[in-house]
């Protein structure tokens, strides 16, 4: 949610107009977006470990050096946009009415970032198969996910929620978009991912009730 952030948004959408290479002594123009798509086709073509910064920049007709302007490594090319995802979201929920239930509006906060991922729902399903291959990825896709939720709830402590509450929606929050994010990138999935965000946040309401 697993997902990210917007890391989706971020790699499938051009990031940078230009870009210098010193190497090449000329403007680049969209490199880093470049960059993000040649990592991604070779991470589906050979794998993410068996992949080396030195091919996704010869990939995408670029320097190593060009890369690290980016990325720190590999790995965050996975990762570039959890930052922006993060604070979308937090603005989300601190934008919420006082009088609308923290739950609802962490739903909402995640439904609204939903457009974003469903324009790009084949890098999304690319990007969950090269980690869900790899657990260092895994690990590094649940600490965003724990960074997401800590900066939600301290979100809601700001809008006057109290504690346990604010914990306790941020984190079934993101459990419930982790859920609806796992189901909407299957091949089998016919539904946008708004619809499955919604669904998913309706059951764990029936979770909380059912006696």
């Amino acid at each position: 949610m697993s997902f990210t952030d917007i890391t989706l948004a971020r790699m499938m959408s051009v990031s940078d107009v230009t870009s210098y290479n010193g190497v090449m002594g000329r403007w680049e123009p969209n490199a880093g977006d470049r960059l993000q798509r040649a990592a991604m086709e070779l991470y589906a073509e050979q794998g993410f470990e068996n992949t080396t910064v030195a091919e996704i920049a010869e990939r995408a007709g670029l320097s190593e050096r060009t890369f690290f302007r980016h990325f720190s490594d590999k790995r965050e090319v996975l990762f570039a946009g959890a930052a922006e995802l993060q604070r979308f979201l937090v603005e989300a929920v601190s934008s919420a009415p006082r009088s609308c239930p923290p739950i609802v509006a962490v739903a909402n906060a995640f439904e609204t970032v939903s457009s974003s991922f469903q324009e790009r729902r084949e890098g999304a399903q690319l990007r969950q198969t090269v980690i869900n291959a790899n657990p260092e990825l895994q690990e590094r896709e649940l600490i965003k996910l724990a960074s997401i939720a800590s900066a939600l709830a301290n979100a809601l402590r700001e809008s006057g929620v109290r504690e346990p509450t604010a914990s306790l929606a941020s984190e079934a929050g993101v459990v419930a978009f982790r859920v609806a994010f796992d189901s909407w990138v299957q091949p089998s999935n016919t539904r946008d991912l708004a619809d499955v965000i919604r669904s998913a946040f309706s059951q764990l309401e029936d979770v909380a009730s059912a006696k």
